[in-house]
């Protein structure tokens, strides 16, 4: 275990604002939009989702890195954020199945971050004013020559990420042998745990590309479609959304989560838009309409599908909605064997509350078979 004297370090805001605190893992310069997740635990599987590609993340909790990293614990081949900004950054950890620090991981995946700084103060802030992009830089402290280079960062919204992320050439996962189903996934950024959701449940999987079209999926003759998460701006994708509208006129049972949830509902024509400072955390309650039960959730969004429009449609129903705002947490198409919801079923991190969808998927598949 090393002990680290540590640089300092500057995180600059779009609308001016500056932290200043000491360097964390990679001594070096990151840029992307800022956004805070609120979860106690698990920090490890939210570092390594592609839905963060291109995020700077805020963790709220006042350690990070206190339980060291561990290879059971990726939800992906690498880390996903674009820095880490916390309270306190633990060098050391105690977790007997932790291979490193974190500082160790975030040095292998070239991770540059900050720590010492108000997350109080920043989160607050972030929250009255909104997403925005930011910079951190560990070796340039000159804040005006920060902020040309913060000038030159694309804004997420009209943003594709998923290309990024996806898989470049379809692979299987899964007992072959003994697998009831077969489904067809479209890799928009997965969690490695939503794949293990389904195979856990007796599926076989082929993960396709994002844009992988209908007809080389329907040639594999699935029983059923899994739309992953994944990162961006939903509406800069209009191929995968065409995609979409096909696959659910094929009648085959299709589940959306999060980035997958979004395509179908623009599918449905239902507009999305950016939040003003999105989702992100494991404590988020969510309310089933169908069965008036609650659910506490596992979410990472910065992007919405429309409620007003989604209560309005003839082609889906609203089946889920987020207690904290009543924004659209789920739908279900009409008649057809296809629904979504805009969280983290999977969790990981988080509660299982909502984990009984991937049972309600598999019984689609079976009702459909």
């Amino acid at each position: 275990m090393k002990y680290i004297s540590r640089n300092e370090a500057v995180l600059l805001l779009q609308d001016g604002t500056a932290f200043h605190g000491k360097a964390v893992g990679k001594i070096g310069t990151t840029t992307g939009e800022i956004a805070f997740n609120t979860g106690m635990t698990g920090y490890q599987e939210i570092f390594t989702d592609p839905s963060y590609l291109g995020q700077i993340l805020v963790m709220t909790p006042s350690h990070i890195g206190n339980y060291g990293a561990c290879e059971l614990d990726v939800e992906s081949d690498s880390v996903k954020i674009a820095g880490l900004v916390c309270k306190k950054f633990s060098e050391i950890y105690s977790r007997k199945l932790a291979g490193q620090s974190l500082q160790d991981y975030f040095e292998e995946n070239e991770v540059v971050g900050i720590s010492d700084i108000d997350t109080r103060a920043l989160v607050r802030h972030i929250r009255d004013k909104g997403a925005m992009n930011a910079i951190i830089s560990s070796d340039v402290t000159d804040v005006e020559q920060l902020k040309a280079q913060l000038d030159s960062v694309p804004s997420m919204e009209g943003l594709e990420l998923s290309s990024r992320v996806s898989t470049k050439e379809p692979y299987f996962l899964g007992d072959e042998a003994n697998a009831e189903y077969k489904v067809a996934v479209l890799d928009l950024g997965a969690k490695q745990n939503i794949l293990r959701c389904l195979i856990e449940r007796g599926c076989y999987l082929k993960v396709f590309p994002y844009d992988t079209s209908f007809d080389e999926m329907n040639e594999w003759n699935p029983d059923g479609y899994m739309l992953t998460n994944g990162p961006g701006d939903p509406a800069s994708m209009p191929t995968v959304i065409e995609n979409v509208k096909t696959i659910i006129a094929n009648n085959k049972p299709t589940f959306g989560i999060c980035l997958g949830h979004q395509m179908m509902s623009l599918a449905a024509g239902i507009q999305t838009h950016k939040m003003h400072n999105g989702h992100r955390g494991v404590n988020h309650p969510v309310l089933n309409l169908k069965t008036g039960k609650g659910e506490i959730t596992s979410q990472n969004h910065g992007f919405v599908a429309d409620m007003e429009a989604a209560l309005a449609s003839t082609e889906i129903e609203v089946t889920h909605k987020h207690l904290n705002d009543q924004t659209l947490a789920g739908i279900r198409y009409v008649n057809k064997p296809a629904f979504s919801v805009q969280y983290h079923p999977e969790s990981s991190a988080g509660p299982n509350d909502s984990r009984y969808l991937f049972d309600d998927f598999i019984q689609l598949m079976k009702e459909n078979k």
